[in-house]
C-alpha cells in the first residue's frame, strides 16, 4: 500500500505527459497550491477564524488559471469585435495558448476540495492522497467529476485485487467502446459532420436527421467516455459516480439534467445554484438563479458564444418550466402527464428541445447554427 499511491501518481502523470509533458507541471502545481489553500482554510477554522477570504483566494487562483488557458482568446476576440462594431480599432495582443487537456474537469475537482474543507464537510488529506485524486488517470481527461469527498475516503485502505467487480467493469469498458466506435463515430462521419459543415446542400428531412443523429452521437460519445472511466476505476478498486441515466427518457428539462452528465449538474447545483440562493429567495430570484447557473455552465463547456447561448437556452427552459409548474400548483391543478399520451408528448417535447439546443452546442458559430435551423424550414 505504501508503494501503490506513488506508483499510481507516477503512471497518472505519465498518462497526462504522453499528450504534452509540459502540462504535468500544471497538475503538480495545482495539487500543491490547492493543498496549501486547504491547509490554510482548515487552520483558520480550527482557530475559530473566518476562512471566507482564504476560500475566495483559492477560487480566484483556480478560475484565473482556467480563464487564462481557456478564455483568454475568447475574451480578446470578443472585446476586439465589440470595439470594432463601435468603430474603434483595438490592437489587443492575441497569444496562441495551448489548452491543457481536461482543465475544466480539473478545476471543478480541486474547487470541490477546497470548498468542502471550507464548509467543514471534509478534512484536508495528505499531499500524496490529494495528488492522486487530482491526477487519477481514468477521469483525468473527460470526467466524471468525482468529488474529493467521494474519492479520498477510498484511499484510506489498500485495494484488494480479489474483491473487484470485474464483470461490471468489463461490461462498461467494452460497452463504452462499442458506443463510441460503432455508433458515435459512424454517425459523426456519415451523417452529422456533413449537415453541419454545408447545411445548404441538404434537404429539410436530411437536416432533421442530422440534428437527431447528433443527439444520439453526443450521448453515445460522452457516456462512452464516462463508462470506460468508471470501468477502469473499478478494475483499480475504485467506485466513481454514475454520470448518465437514460437522459433521453426524460419527461421534463429538469429531469433531463438529473440524468445527463449527473456529476456536472449536481456540481452546479451544490456549488453554484444553492450558494446563489437556490429557490429560497422567491420565485423571481429562483428563475434568475437557474438562468445564471446554466449560462455559466454553458461557458464552462467551451469558450464560444455558441456554448453561452446553449446554456442560456437550457437556463431559460428550466425557468419557464419551473414557472409553469408553480402556476399549476397555485391553481390547484395536477401535474401534466397523467395519461400515456400526455407522457409521450412530454418525452417528445423534451427530446425536441434538447436536440434543437444541441445545434448551438455543435455549430462552429451562431451563424452556422442559424443556417442549420433555417434549412429545416427552407429546404
Amino acid at each position: 500500500p505504501r508503494l501503490w499511491k506513488p506508483f499510481m501518481l507516477a503512471v497518472s502523470l505519465l498518462f497526462y505527459g504522453w499528450w504534452d509533458w509540459r502540462f504535468v507541471f500544471l497538475l503538480l502545481l495545482s495539487a500543491l497550491v490547492n493543498q496549501a489553500f486547504a491547509q490554510w482554510i482548515a487552520a483558520r477554522r480550527r482557530r475559530g477564524a473566518r476562512s471566507g477570504w482564504a476560500l475566495a483566494a483559492a477560487v480566484a487562483v483556480d478560475l484565473g488559471v482556467l480563464g487564462w488557458f481557456k478564455y483568454y482568446g475568447f475574451f480578446v476576440t470578443s472585446v476586439a469585435g465589440a470595439l470594432g462594431a463601435l468603430g474603434l480599432n483595438a490592437d489587443l495582443p492575441l497569444l496562441r495558448i495551448v489548452l491543457p487537456l481536461g482543465i475544466s474537469f480539473l478545476t471543478f475537482r480541486v474547487l470541490s476540495y477546497v470548498i468542502d474543507v471550507h464548509r467543514g464537510a471534509l478534512q484536508p488529506a495528505s499531499l500524496l492522497d490529494f495528488s492522486v485524486y487530482v491526477a487519477f488517470f481514468p477521469y483525468l481527461a473527460a470526467g466524471p467529476i468525482a468529488r474529493a469527498s467521494e474519492f479520498l475516503p477510498q484511499l484510506r485502505g489498500p485495494r484488494d485485487p480479489r474483491d473487484l467487480d470485474t464483470g461490471r467493469a468489463f461490461f462498461l469498458i467494452f460497452g463504452g467502446l462499442a458506443k463510441k466506435m460503432l455508433i458515435a463515430d459512424y454517425l459523426a462521419t456519415h451523417v452529422v459532420d456533413g449537415v453541419f459543415a454545408t447545411p445548404g446542400q441538404y434537404s429539410s428531412p436530411e437536416v432533421l436527421l442530422g440534428i437527431v443523429a447528433y443527439s444520439v452521437q453526443i450521448y453515445c460519445d460522452f457516456s462512452a467516455y464516462s463508462d470506460i472511466a468508471i470501468g477502469i476505476a473499478l478494475l483499480l478498486g475504485f467506485e466513481l459516480p454514475e454520470n448518465f441515466a437514460a437522459p433521453h427518457a426524460a419527461r421534463t428539462i429538469q429531469d433531463f439534467w438529473r440524468r445527463w452528465h449527473i456529476t456536472l449538474s449536481s456540481w452546479l447545483r451544490d456549488y453554484l445554484y444553492i450558494p446563489l440562493g437556490g429557490n429560497r429567495k422567491g420565485r423571481g430570484r429562483t428563475y434568475a438563479n437557474l438562468v445564471l447557473t446554466f449560462l455559466l455552465g454553458g461557458l464552462w463547456h467551451g469558450a464560444g458564444w455558441t456554448f453561452v447561448f446553449w446554456g442560456l437556452l437550457h437556463g431559460v427552459g428550466l425557468a419557464v418550466e419551473r414557472a409553469r409548474m408553480d402556476a399549476r400548483r397555485s391553481r390547484g391543478l395536477p401535474e401534466p402527464g397523467a395519461t400515456a399520451g400526455g407522457r409521450a408528448l412530454q418525452h417528445l417535447g423534451v427530446f425536441a428541445f434538447v436536440s434543437l439546443a444541441w445545434v448551438f452546442f455543435r455549430a462552429e458559430s451562431l451563424g452556422n447554427a442559424v443556417a442549420v435551423l433555417w434549412r429545416l424550414v427552407a429546404g
